[in-house]
């Protein structure tokens, strides 16, 4: 059995970003949790934000913003960003986390962010309670500890927030990996839908 609500907001889990903008003369910081992809080639991503926040306007006259992924650490941090506006406090100082320069846009990015994603606005479309930000991704920056030997960005070491209607969680348990499910099983291997713990060994990992 289910029961109905009438239509809302609860797509869920989404990624818990803080959202970097502004100059050498003005910085903030925004939690934003309604942040996705939106195009491959070239690399774009959206992001919604209601235009009474200090920070729409920061973006809006630059046209630039950085997307700073966040961890188990800055959880706190992320909150308070959320719940606390820039026009009454400096957030970097009281959360303790640092601005840095970016490679390619003026805005900062945040240092203590293992993933940051620099972004040109691209479009604003007025939708209702939130503008939606289309955004160029012009470069990505990953912590060198992300990095394996064979150049691959290991994200499972990143230990990544996720918000779900109204809290956040630590990523967890490894399920698969993409296309797993149609992969040929190696010699003397189960079959392809076996949901066991012994065809999918990889389940004990962490993410």
């Amino acid at each position: 059995m289910k029961q109905k609500f009438p239509g809302s907001a609860l797509l869920a889990p989404v990624p818990a970003v803080l959202i970097s903008c502004g100059d050498t003369q003005v910085k903030n910081a925004l939690t934003a949790a309604w942040v996705g992809m939106v195009c491959t080639a070239p690399p774009m991503l959206s992001v919604s934000i209601r235009p009474e926040r200090y920070s729409y306007p920061i973006i809006e006259k630059s046209g630039e913003f950085a997307v700073n992924l966040t961890t188990r650490k800055l959880v706190r941090a992320t909150d308070y960003c959320g719940v606390r506006s820039g026009r009454d406090a400096d957030k970097a100082a009281l959360c303790g986390f640092t601005y840095q320069d970016a490679a390619e846009i003026k805005a900062p990015i945040i240092a203590e962010c293992p993933v940051n994603l620099e972004c040109k606005v691209r479009e604003i479309q007025h939708l209702g309670s939130h503008d939606l930000i289309l955004a160029d991704i012009v470069c990505v920056q990953v912590d060198d500890k992300l990095i394996d030997a064979n150049g691959r960005i290991a994200l499972e070491k990143a230990d990544l927030i996720t918000y779900c209607h109204g809290q956040y969680f630590a990523l967890g348990e490894l399920l698969g990996s993409f296309g797993y499910s149609v992969k040929r099983p190696k010699k003397g291997g189960t079959k392809r839908f076996e949901n066991s713990k012994k065809s999918h060994p990889e389940r004990k990992k962490k993410i």
